[in-house]
């Protein structure tokens, strides 16, 4: 009996739909025959050129013969039509490892003495249980062409030359070159003084701007919070207009603030004898700026995330630690500080992350700016990823722009995962499953 199992996946191994034609799965096996004969069709036509092209990115620039220009092979182009084709070759060989399978599975019940499932009756088991794996599959066909697929395509550029001036096609062909962006990013020094200065103030701009958005969001929670504080509506609704207000106005709004010596945060202190200040033109006040701004932008945030918490703290646990002779302050400590983390850890780790990556903030208040002589394309406020932004919009170096692309993810997923994992919540949720 077990030749049925056998021959069967044999069968489907020689080609798609046989096994299913042996198993008397008639309408499923032709349908995996036409799933097999426009697949070979496809990848004759296209699959030769995709290898060529992945490997060589052309072999024929765009070349003036004669005043005319006779158009060669366009090295960015054939680099994302070759990954489209490979990631259809990836869905084709799972199409056919799936077709193998389910003969290899069919042929066992019938070993078993069960008849197989007509295609109604795999139409109907396929809707009873696994509705939910086959709705997804549209969006996962989805996610894997236009995120997956873009997120490849940036990997393959920063082991290329593709850069401004000499490696822009049509006019010129993009080689592979290995390692060499990374290895040009971290030891040449016009591009490791930048790269290593942005680096090191987005990681100070990433801890501050986390830390003082979160603290200060604490205090204001803990001070509405606590008893005695008449319009607690009210003061809520005040505090969280600058998060309500849109964040293009606040920031444009921050910008021409603190814009100049006759800007009207200078016009302020002027009344108090302070003089002004250089806020966005001197490279340290400029950073400052952004953590201020930052904190009138952020605090609402944490606060209506604390605030949330707080109303979820039994109170029989600062019942108890007030008959334990607590004082305030030990109850915070105790009770109230442990609570807060425990709910709030995931989320304070995603506003690092978004920190990072917060363009928003760095490019409409600055754009990166005040400039610093010696740095390629960036300036003192620039992060990692406005720096990303200048590199390809601006410079077209888009090779180097990838490679700090990547770099920027490594930071992100090594630090959130670690991090995460490392949290209260995390561990009890793994020891409640």
């Amino acid at each position: 009996m077990n030749r049925l199992r056998g021959k069967a996946a044999l069968l489907s191994i020689i080609s798609m739909g046989l096994g299913q034609i042996y198993n008397r799965q008639w309408i499923k096996g032709i349908l995996f025959l036409l799933i097999e004969a426009f697949g070979i069709y496809y990848f004759i036509n296209n699959l030769g050129r995709a290898l060529w092209g992945i490997t060589s990115l052309g072999d024929t620039p765009r070349l003036l013969v004669k005043g005319k220009w006779i158009d060669g092979d366009h090295s960015i182009f054939i680099m994302i039509q070759s990954l489209i084709t490979l990631l259809f070759l990836l869905i084709f060989i799972v199409v056919y490892v799936m077709n193998v399978r389910d003969a290899y599975h069919t042929a066992i019940k019938r070993e078993n003495g069960q008849v197989p499932n007509s295609f109604a009756q795999s139409i109907k088991f396929v809707m009873d249980y696994k509705f939910a794996q086959a709705f997804l599959t549209l969006p996962a066909l989805g996610i894997l062409f236009f995120t997956i697929m873009p997120i490849l395509f940036m990997i393959m550029l920063a082991f290329t030359n593709y850069s401004a001036p000499n490696h822009i096609p049509p006019a010129k062909l993009v080689d592979w070159v290995g390692f060499q962006t990374f290895k040009d990013l971290v030891s040449l020094k016009t591009w490791s003084h930048t790269f290593f200065g942005v680096l090191t103030w987005t990681i100070i701009w990433a801890v501050l701007s986390t830390a003082t958005t979160y603290l200060g969001g604490l205090l204001v929670a803990l001070l509405i919070n606590q008893q005695g504080i008449k319009f607690k509506g009210m003061w809520r609704t005040i505090l969280v207009i600058p998060y309500a207000i849109p964040q293009l106005i606040s920031l444009l709004v921050m910008r021409n603030m603190f814009n100049g010596q006759f800007g009207p945060i200078n016009q302020y202190l002027g009344y108090f004898g302070l003089g002004g200040l250089p806020w966005l033109t001197d490279p340290f006040w400029a950073k400052v700026t952004v953590i201020l701004v930052n904190m009138w932008v952020g605090i609402p945030v944490s606060m209506i995330l604390i605030m949330g918490v707080l109303t979820t703290i039994p109170k029989d646990m600062y019942e108890a630690a007030e008959v334990d002779g607590a004082s305030a302050y030990q109850k915070f400590r105790i009770v109230t500080l442990p609570m807060i983390l425990f709910s709030t850890a995931p989320t304070l780790i995603m506003q690092f992350a978004g920190n990072i990556n917060n363009f928003n903030m760095i490019f409409l208040l600055t754009n990166g700016n005040p400039v610093v002589g010696d740095y390629q394309y960036a300036g003192a406020t620039d992060l990692l990823v406005t720096w990303l932004y200048k590199l390809t919009l601006d410079q077209n170096k888009y090779n180097m722009a990838s490679a700090v692309g990547i770099i920027i993810f490594l930071i992100i997923a090594i630090f959130s995962i670690y991090n995460y994992r490392r949290t209260k919540s995390f561990k009890e949720e793994d020891m409640i499953q």
